[in-house]
């Protein structure tokens, strides 16, 4: 079952971020709440030192202090600064985080050219909502696909997803 919840999670609420923030412009903060509510449960019953889970969560708190400067300068969504630091939380002070943080950015960057591209040869005409509001000029840019790219590449090679396929006798923790 632990497993399963490991495979399940983490994924799904990025999955699920990335397509909110194409579709709507926004993150609901129930996602960042689940991934900040199940990562200790999760972290405990995979055996992490009660420390290792602090200092998790320490980074955490660091990304979110972080990414709400940005967001008070109008860099990013309060959304995706949310985003950024649950999932901070999860990949805690390791190398996995400065590889989402960069892959976040490149993802970021990739994107927003991509955008401004077709925003300069396409009108927001399609008749469907959420397309012409990102071909919309004055929209922002929903930074939520590229966090949630770099969330599930970097998951995918991390000490969770070797629990999860080889069981908790392997843990990295």
């Amino acid at each position: 079952m632990l497993n399963l919840a490991i495979l399940i999670i983490f994924p799904f609420a990025m999955v699920y971020a990335a397509c909110s923030d194409l579709v709507s412009m926004t993150i609901a903060n129930r996602i960042s709440i689940a991934l900040v509510v199940s990562f200790p449960v999760l972290a405990l019953a995979m055996g992490m030192p009660l420390g290792d889970i602090s200092l998790h969560f320490g980074v955490g708190l660091l990304t979110l202090l972080v990414t709400f400067g940005l967001f008070a300068a109008g860099w990013i969504g309060g959304g995706d600064a949310k985003l950024m630091a649950a999932t901070a939380l999860w990949f805690g002070p390791s190398t996995e985080l400065v590889e989402y943080l960069l892959l976040g950015s490149v993802f970021g960057g990739l994107l927003t050219i991509g955008l401004i591209l077709s925003r300069g040869m396409l009108a927001p005409v399609t008749g469907v909502d959420f397309i012409d509001r990102l071909l919309d000029r004055d929209t922002g840019i929903p930074y939520g696909i590229a966090l949630g790219a770099a969330g599930l590449t970097v998951y995918s090679n991390s000490g969770w997803m070797d629990t999860a396929l080889n069981g908790l006798a392997r843990s990295p923790f």
